[in-house]
């Protein structure tokens, strides 16, 4: 099955995808299951989750002191601003797991470098070694590299802001129904992706703007 591990929807600041465009977009691409990983929040990914049962992963893109980390197969919301190590002791508390998305990005302050990976290896379970919003691909052969020399497992995910964008990376895994399942069939999964046009991160500008102007209109 195709799994894509890294998707926003209008719950995230910068994007304004609504729920039933994931819908659409994972029946479209054939995305069988599809990780919610909205900033700070699980909202989103809990009311698609009611919407279609067995579609949703929930996840979280946790912005902690030192950079973004993601978590998956949560129940409880994890806050914003928490060092790595309080974000992934929360991941953790509730039998979630600690993937690292686009690690060693150039062009994303909040991209986790090497020097913070090597602080808490021994805690991550996943690295995303393929996110189709990179600028650069050899930013992501790097990630697989780190992965490979650390002994992680290997995720991918399309980082999608937009319905667009729903799919254009993913995880090809055997069918589980667990979170100890997901992680037997990530061992032996193959990774498929392809990049997105730069210009997509206007969108997320774009969106941000938008929410920011009709929070003060509405204020």
């Amino acid at each position: 099955m195709r799994v894509d591990l890294h998707v926003h929807t209008c719950y995230s600041k910068d994007s304004l995808t609504p729920l039933e465009a994931v819908i659409e977009a994972c029946l479209r691409r054939g995305i069988e299951k599809v990780a919610i990983t909205d900033h700070n929040t699980i909202s989103g990914a809990i009311e698609l989750s009611k919407t279609v049962p067995g579609l949703v992963i929930v996840g979280e893109e946790i912005d902690t002191s030192k950079g973004e980390i993601i978590g998956l197969f949560l129940e409880e919301e994890i806050p914003r601003g928490l060092s790595p190590e309080e974000a992934i002791g929360r991941i953790r508390e509730q039998g979630g797991l600690v993937y690292i998305p686009h690690p060693l990005d150039w062009f994303r302050r909040s991209a986790l470098g090497r020097r913070e990976l090597s602080d808490f290896i021994e805690e991550i379970d996943i690295i995303e070694v393929f996110n189709s919003r990179i600028f650069f691909p050899w930013n992501n052969w790097r990630a697989e590299k780190i992965a490979k020399e650390m002994g992680l497992l290997c995720g991918a995910g399309s980082d999608a802001h937009t319905a667009y964008e729903v799919g254009r990376a993913y995880v090809e895994i055997p069918p589980f129904n667990s979170r100890r399942e997901f992680l037997e069939g990530l061992a032996q999964g193959r990774v498929v992706g392809s990049l997105t046009i730069p210009l997509i991160h206007f969108s997320s500008a774009c969106a941000k703007i938008y929410k920011m102007f009709s929070s003060y209109a509405y204020s």
